[in-house]
């Protein structure tokens, strides 16, 4: 994965995980699930207006934002029952809020298996994540005609 492309804050999540054991590794995952922030109530009110990310055993649903100045805000819900889903989805959602349009396409479609969770978790639930920052770009995509 290149560097480059990855956005301060996600460079910043991934290295606090790799500075850590792959036991505590899981902890600051678990940690990471307790800060996914709610979403806006005009999504909480009006699910359907979010998606559902079907490569996540449980119900994941995630809508992006891009307000009149390309800056991206994405939102996402996950069940409480399900930290390690809700773990990845709040690690997106913190680190791809608050970027331009730009920067969020810019994201290395890898930047779930460099966060060194592939030996502690299943493959399954990284390609749940991978699904989650696919289906953010392409949402962006959408929203701005890219």
């Amino acid at each position: 994965m290149s560097d480059t492309a990855l956005p301060a804050r996600l460079a910043e999540i991934r290295d606090e995980f790799l500075e850590l054991d792959e036991p505590d590794r899981l902890q600051l995952l678990l940690e990471f699930s307790h800060e996914l922030p709610e979403v806006p109530a005009r999504y909480a009110d009006h699910p359907e207006m979010c998606e559902r990310v079907a490569e996540c055993q449980s119900p994941v649903y995630i809508v992006v934002d891009v307000d009149e100045d390309g800056v991206v805000a994405m939102h996402a819900t996950a069940p409480a029952e399900a930290p390690t889903t809700r773990g990845f989805a709040s690690i997106l959602a913190q680190g791809l809020t608050g970027l331009s349009t730009d920067e969020v396409l810019a994201v290395p479609d890898d930047f779930p298996q460099s966060i060194g969770l592939t030996r502690a978790v299943s493959p399954l639930r990284i390609a749940g994540m991978t699904g989650m920052l696919m289906r953010a770009k392409r949402q962006v995509r959408a929203k701005t005609g890219v």
